[in-house]
């Protein structure tokens, strides 16, 4: 579980209330709960609108990546394939069957990829069908982000309404003037959360749901290329040199440093 996703928010949160607190504010003046059943119940309510039960229904699923997010190992890939390469080009592509069942824990997607060059599928077939699971996958990756992205723009949309229908009150009741101050800043309150939860909640999500398809599909575009290599027959030392060229610096040095096959 990633618990850096709680720390960090946890932080934002504290960081706002904390400041409000040294400014000589009181903790129990930022909760409103008529503020927070107008700013989430109607961000909740925008959201269910514009997207289709379809997508809403996987909101689970997209919480599940967001705290235990797919773990990926570029260099070990890389590894895997210079190796799977050595083997296949000295016992022959059918090999590879033989790497497909004795290995429980192969990636479901390289798994597929091995069985499509076994069965003998020609390397533009193979492409094709790779990328247009990958393209799907991305497809569903960006319809959850997008869920999050949407609420982060309602969300301050709400605070404002939730402020005005606040003043909406107060202004239709000015038989108390002395009360006006603190009607008006529970008004306001509305305004608080619909910013707040945008910025600190809502677009950060979006984002790092994005930064994480994003990282998938580099993952899976090594695959299909190093997949493809190995049926072209292509030299294990070529193969390495060629997919190298997705790996950051550190990720470089962390290959250099790797001796022997590497589990994928």
């Amino acid at each position: 579980m990633d618990i850096s996703v709680i720390i960090f928010i946890i932080f934002g949160l504290a960081s706002l209330i904390g400041g409000f607190l040294l400014e000589g504010g009181h903790a129990g003046a930022l909760l409103a709960g008529t503020a927070g059943i107008i700013v989430f119940g109607g961000t909740i309510g925008a959201v269910g609108l514009a997207f289709p039960a379809e997508t809403l229904k996987r909101l689970p699923g997209i919480f599940k990546v967001l705290f235990n997010p797919r773990k990926s190992d570029l260099p070990s890939l890389v590894s895997y394939f210079k190796d799977v390469s050595y083997k296949t080009r000295k016992n022959g592509l059918l090999s590879l069957e033989e790497e497909i069942t004795n290995d429980p824990n192969l990636d479901p997607f390289v798994r597929k990829g091995l069985q499509l060059v076994v069965d003998g599928v020609d390397p533009q077939a193979v492409r094709s069908i790779l990328e247009l699971e990958l393209e799907s996958t991305s497809e569903r990756h960006r319809e959850g982000s997008a869920v999050f992205d949407q609420a982060g723009g309602f969300a301050p949309t709400m605070g404002i309404i939730g402020t005005v229908m606040g003043l909406v009150h107060v202004l239709g009741n000015l038989s108390d003037p002395s009360s006006l101050g603190p009607k008006i800043a529970v008004a306001f309150i509305a305004t608080l959360y619909g910013v707040a939860s945008a910025n600190l909640l809502w677009l950060p999500i979006g984002h790092r749901l994005k930064a994480a398809d994003e990282k998938e599909i580099k993952e899976k575009t090594l695959i299909i290329e190093g997949i493809l290599y190995i049926q072209e027959g292509i030299n294990p030392n070529t193969i390495a040199e060629k997919l190298k060229g997705f790996l950051n610096r550190q990720e470089l040095s962390k290959f250099e440093g790797t001796d022997g096959k590497t589990e994928v």
